[in-house]
């Protein structure tokens, strides 16, 4: 899809070459200062064509004759963002199956835009048009819109055309991780991502890709990590990506991704009912992969790693089970209570791992607890972190891209539900605050560095008629480390005394 900007003062809208006009209203604001424009408004709100409440739209074919655009009037609730996408989206759903190919988009005046306008255009096109097709042949065709503009006046030219051009990259990540969730778990498999992985690094000459096997992860002393992968037959694989953006002496961010390709629970079984949609349980996987897509096309001045432990959590004859004591990379022992907890004995390695990097920030991204979706649903991400800077740098850019997230507690007394009588830490405590326990289980393992954890069971994908992935928290994690890049010296610093000496962690 390509987006661009068009300049043209209100007064020349009917004058813009597209197949189709979408003028975004308000309850306030409905005129676009184009005579023409407004007296078709104008006519279909006296005549009750058009009632000037929010999600109220209409769709006009060529009123200004022939050779003309088609107009598509929407009604947005507010002015902000927000609302902004949503109408934007309705307008598009007019006519993405008409032989449109481009859609010009234009507020109504007194609705001023913004960058955060241009982003939610983007975003809305790139949804309006989706279709899943990889193993469905009988998905329908590809419609005709290939393109939607955003109208404005000069004097926003180069502010909401860079915003563009951003959001274009940015969508582009969001797009690679929704197609991974969508695939079914005998196509994306520890490997197929391992391969997605490589093929990112040989497109692009920034990011560099590497992917140990199970030797290595032996020798690595991962033993938390090859304990759910024991009852599979697929081999597990740690896939470690690098963005290089700055000098080589600068601490990296580094993104831990959650990449359980399919999830049974193990030899805790899950229920039947709703277990094809643990195909998605590799979105944290997906997002860093999704992240490092954006990152080749925005080229921000910053170094990023990707760490992805992937493989499947399977129930057979060799499976880990209930109540087996398992040694973690950093040597702390853990008691498997429950099989079906597992994505945080993956990422509890990966964050072992991620002390060798001497990290600027690390943040984990994991498909973790259905805690948190009953806390959250999927609205926000949840949010963890002991840091309350890093906290407020990841929320901020959930604001500001629309991929929000929500600060959770970490108090250290929830951990006392970890207690185990034979080993260091349980996997799990008990139903009471799931989400928080999770997190407080893969805190310990980041003493060392600046660490946050977003908790993406809600967020990460939709259930019932819409099902299918969503691409969250690229957005986020895109925007906040483009953030971290426009801060320079001001971007957030490695933590300046270790809390405890590093964990053990030897080399390949």
């Amino acid at each position: 899809m390509e987006h661009r900007f068009i300049e043209a003062p209100g007064a020349a809208l009917s004058g813009v070459k597209a197949d189709a006009l979408l003028v975004v209203l308000t309850t306030e604001h409905h005129h676009t200062g184009d005579k023409a424009v407004d007296a078709l408004i104008d006519d279909a709100v006296k005549h009750g064509d058009l009632a000037l409440k929010a999600g109220r739209s209409l769709f006009c074919r060529r009123p200004m004759g022939a050779g003309k655009p088609h107009l598509v009037l929407v009604v947005a609730a507010q002015d902000g963002a927000k609302a902004f996408k949503s109408a934007v989206a309705k307008g598009l759903a007019s006519v993405k199956d008409l032989a449109v190919a481009h859609v010009a988009v234009v507020a109504a005046d007194g609705l001023a835009l913004q960058s955060a306008h241009a982003r939610a255009l983007v975003q809305a096109a790139d949804e309006a048009t989706y279709v899943y097709r990889q193993t469905k042949p009988s998905a329908p065709a590809a419609g005709k819109l290939r393109k939607v503009s955003l109208v404005g006046p000069k004097a926003s030219a180069s502010a909401l055309g860079a915003a563009l051009k951003q959001a274009q990259a940015q969508v582009a990540g969001v797009a690679l991780a929704r197609e991974l969730g969508n695939l079914p778990g005998n196509h994306c498999t520890p490997s197929h991502l391992a391969v997605e992985a490589r093929k990112l690094a040989r497109e692009y000459k920034h990011i560099s890709a590497q992917v140990l096997e199970r030797p290595a992860l032996e020798k690595l002393g991962m033993g938390s990590f090859l304990s759910v992968t024991n009852g599979s037959a697929q081999p597990p694989k740690f896939i470690i990506l690098r963005y290089e953006g700055a000098a080589a002496s600068q601490a990296p961010v580094v993104l831990v991704g959650k990449g359980i390709t399919f999830d049974t629970g193990g030899i805790s079984l899950k229920p039947g009912a709703g277990m094809d949609e643990m195909k998605f349980d590799m979105g944290g996987a997906a997002s860093v992969l999704g992240t490092f897509r954006a990152l080749a096309e925005l080229k921000p001045r910053i170094n990023v790693v990707g760490l992805v432990p992937t493989c499947e959590n399977m129930p057979s004859g060799t499976a880990t089970k209930p109540g087996d004591v398992v040694t973690s990379m950093s040597g702390q022992t853990i008691e498997i209570l429950n099989t079906d907890a597992e994505g945080r004995l993956i990422l509890c390695d990966a964050l072992t791992y991620a002390e060798r990097l001497k990290p600027a920030v690390v943040v984990d991204i994991a498909t973790l607890t259905g805690a948190c979706v009953i806390a959250l649903g999927g609205i926000h991400s949840g949010l963890f972190s002991r840091d309350d800077e890093l906290a407020q740098a990841l929320l901020s850019a959930g604001q500001d891209s629309g991929d929000t997230a929500w600060r959770m507690p970490l108090d250290e007394e929830y951990g006392d539900a970890l207690k185990s009588n034979f080993a260091d830490i349980a996997n799990v405590g008990g139903r009471e605050a799931g989400s928080v326990t999770a997190a407080c289980f893969l805190a310990k393992f980041t003493q060392a560095y600046r660490w946050a954890h977003l908790d993406i069971a809600g967020t990460a994908w939709k259930s019932g008629g819409t099902k299918g992935g969503t691409g969250r928290p690229v957005m986020l994690l895109s925007q906040f480390i483009l953030d971290q890049a426009a801060a320079g010296k001001q971007a957030l610093a490695p933590q300046a005394k270790p809390a405890r000496k590093p964990t053990r962690a030897p080399k390949a």
